[in-house]
Parts: structure tokens; sequence; C-alpha cells
């Protein structure tokens, strides 16, 4: 296990380049199962989840090469060795289930995938993911394995285009239902689809690859049957998730950061939200910089949401950046029902948080009266004080890296691999910027501690 040690109370300064996006690449990766040509991807992170995904398509039968430092990876799958993944994929993250679209038309074996995982902010129900696939004529079934459950998939008869209307605007089961439909017969139709950029930039490789895909102005997405498929070139877009937690550590420790590479149509309900507090930035040829340009003040009211809007991800460092606002600020949290746990450790940090179960926003969600923790107000500005933190999610991962940089005593994460599956060279980053921050073993820690104690006299 490894651990960092972080002592705050230095503002971020400088630049760095934001690196491809954790939830466009891991499902490219999951696309190019679609076909038997090559596909080459460019602005690769290498990050945990991309190399689990590549993992999981080995097993499938890919052959991948993969050049980390100059962050390419070639990806073809002439033949499928097998269409079962492997129990020990369960939990790993959200990819597994995905593989059901991706293979549904390229094999008529069952394909066999296990149950999905990732942080633990709520339930990720797949009923909307399986309900699509077997409107395009799918067979799904969930069955008890030796030790956990897994879903059986397949399409003996082919798959066929339907009208499908998902009831919640979900990325994973848009996804999922576009990779089935690329090569179903006829058109399909998706409405109350989820229009997220990383959704977006999936659209752009299936059209390369040799799809038909458009997308409507009311979240409808048609596509219709891909006959011909071709070698692609792809540019991964750059991690919005990643370029707003920077862009937040910044502006929080009274900082100035260009990240490069930035895109500004993907941030523009983060940007608003950040200059309605104050906080600074200026957009730029290569990028976005974000800066600390006044006493940040609170009186904001937000609410997460799907593409266009607020993105959930983006919350819990923004609650971190909302400690060191003037006033009291309300978040309606309306995408996971269980995403506030990491608010518990703020509060022992210092911060003034109040967690509600209503909805405290200008609509219900799907929370209301479902006596979900799933609003808050928090106050400040707080000083926050260094803790021993042991990390429970990604995004909860940064928010506690910020609030250490917040501090002026030395702070102590574990749980440091819940990191690495989202941001590249994370304390690399930080360091270039200022940051006073290191990462080694627990066991070399603890060495270090023994060295450190007065000997016996």
């Amino acid at each position: 296990m490894e651990i960092l040690k972080i002592r705050g109370g230095k503002a971020l300064q400088g630049q760095i380049r934001a690196s491809g996006a954790k939830n466009a690449m891991t499902k490219l990766l999951v696309a190019s199962l679609l076909s038997d040509r090559k596909c080459t991807f460019y602005n690769v992170p290498n990050i945990g989840d991309v190399e689990i995904t590549v993992n999981l398509c080995k097993e499938i039968g890919s052959e991948v090469k993969w050049d980390k430092k100059n962050k390419i990876l070639e990806i073809s799958t002439a033949e499928l060795k097998t269409s079962y993944v492997p129990q020990r994929y369960s939990g790993s993250n959200r990819i597994p289930i995905l593989m059901i679209g991706a293979l549904l038309g390229r094999t008529d074996e069952d394909i066999i995938v296990p149950t999905i995982g990732g942080d633990l902010i709520g339930s990720r129900p797949v009923d909307l993911h399986i309900h699509a696939l077997q409107k395009l004529g799918a067979t799904i079934e969930y069955r008890e394995m030796k030790k956990e459950g897994a879903y059986f998939a397949h399409a003996h008869q082919g798959l066929k285009g339907a009208v499908i209307t998902l009831n919640y605007p979900s990325v994973g089961a848009t996804e999922n239902t576009i990779l089935a439909a690329v090569r179903a017969k006829g058109t399909t139709l998706i409405k109350n689809a989820a229009i997220e950029p990383e959704i977006i930039d999936l659209i752009l490789f299936l059209q390369k690859l040799g799809a038909n895909i458009m997308v409507d102005v009311d979240r409808t997405i048609c596509i219709q049957q891909a006959t011909e498929f071709h070698d692609v070139e792809h540019i991964v877009l750059t991690d919005r998730n990643e370029v707003a937690s920077y862009a937040m550590a910044a502006i929080a420790t009274k900082g100035r950061v260009l990240v490069e590479g930035a895109e500004h149509l993907h941030m523009i309900a983060f940007l608003n939200k950040l200059r309605e507090i104050g906080g600074g930035f200026q957009i730029r040829s290569n990028g976005i910089e974000f800066f600390y340009d006044q006493p940040l003040h609170g009186g904001l009211h937000l609410e997460t949401d799907v593409h266009p809007g607020f993105m959930t991800d983006w919350q819990q460092p923004f609650i971190v950046l909302l400690t060191q606002a003037r006033g009291a600020s309300v978040l309606h949290e309306t995408v996971y029902e269980n995403r506030f746990g990491y608010t518990n450790t703020l509060k022992e940090m210092g911060a003034d948080i109040e967690l509600f179960t209503q909805c405290l926003g200008g609509k219900c969600c799907r929370f209301a009266s479902s006596n979900h923790l799933h609003s808050l107000v928090v106050k400040g500005p707080t000083a926050l004080k260094a803790k021993e933190i042991a990390i429970p999610d990604l995004r909860a991962g940064f928010a506690y890296v910020m609030a250490a940089l917040l501090s002026t005593e030395e702070s102590t994460i574990t749980n440091v691999d819940y990191l690495d599956r989202g941001y590249e060279d994370l304390v690399g980053k930080l360091t270039s910027l200022g940051a006073d921050i290191i990462r080694h073993s627990a066991k070399a820690a603890l060495k270090n501690l023994l060295r450190s104690e007065p000997k016996p006299v």
C-alpha cells in the first residue's frame, strides 16, 4: 500500500497539460471490439481504469500496443478468443457491462460479464441497459455464479433496430445501446439519451469506424446499421474532470495555473459557477488559466445534473472550494443518492457542512422523499486542519488532496489507488506546481518514522 504525505499552505503556480479523458478512453477501447480493424488512439492517459480495460480487451482477444511515453495505443481484435469476461473483473469498474453491447453483433456465443463496480457513491442499476438491449433483440438474464452473479446475453436471431426511450438519460445505458445498435439491422432511435462530451467523442470515433450516427436537438440519437468498417485514428478528448480539479485547487490555494488542452466548450457549466463565487479564469489559445482574483464569496445555489448541467464529479472538490468562500452555499445532488459520505472527513478537518434529505433545489429529483442525504449547506470561510485520511472513492480522493493542500500541517492519505484510477501522474503534476507532496510505500513511511523516533538512553 502506498500513501501520500501532503503539507499544505502553498499556492499552486505554473502550468500542466490535461490528460486524455478516463470516461472517454475506456469506452473507446470497448467500442474498438465492434470490428476487426486497427484502431489507433492518441492522448491516451496512463491511469488505472485504462489499464484494467486494456487487460479486459486482451482477455477477449485484442492485440494491444501501448506506448505510454508518447500516449499512443493501437488495438485490433481480428477474432474473439472468448466472450466470457472473467469474474475477477467484477467490481473493478463499470466497463464489463458495456461488453454486452459491443459483442452482441460479433458473436453467436453467450456473452458472460460480471456485475459492475466502481466507486461506492450509490446504486448503479443496469435495468436501463438490459431493457434497451432487449428491445434490440438481445436475451439477457442474471445468474448466480460461485462467488458473485453475472449477466448472460446473446442475440441468436440477430439484433434489429428499435425505438428506445430511456426514462433517465443514463450515460452507461446510452453507450451500451449505441454500441449494440451499430450492428443492429435497420435504424435505432435512442430518445432521452445522455449527450455528455465523452458520448459525443464515442460517436465521432464510431463514425470514423463506419457507423452512421446523428444526434438531434431533443436528446435523440439515431444509429443506422454499419455494414463496412475501417481503420481509425482518433485523438482522445481531454479530461474535464481533471481540468476542473486542478482549477479548483489553484483558486482555493490562491494560486494561478494554466491547464493546457482544457476545452472551453466542455467546461461552460463549471466556469459559470466558478465566476459566481469570484473565481478567476481566462480562456487562452492553448487552454484555460485559473487564478485567485479576489476573496471568494458564497451565496451559491448549485444543482448537479446530466450534461449540459453541472457534473456530479465536480461537486466534491467544489465543496472544498466553498469552505474558503464567505457565506453559506447550497448544493443539491440529483445524480447519485449516496455521494456525500466524504463530507464527514471534511467536517473533521474543520469544514462547516450540514446534510439534508430534502431537495434543496429548484426542482424535485429522483431522491425526493426517499430519506437519502442528497442536499447540503456549506458555510465559510473555515480553516482546514491536517488529518490522516482514507480515500473512499476517486472524486472524494481529490477533494481530500485539495483539503490537505489548504492545511498548513502535514496530512497522510491512504487508498491512493483510487486516485490512480483517474488522475495521471497526480504527484508529478502537483509537484511541478509547487505543492509539498510525497508518495511512498507505507512500509517506507514506517521505516522513516522509526528512524526519526528518539532512541532510549
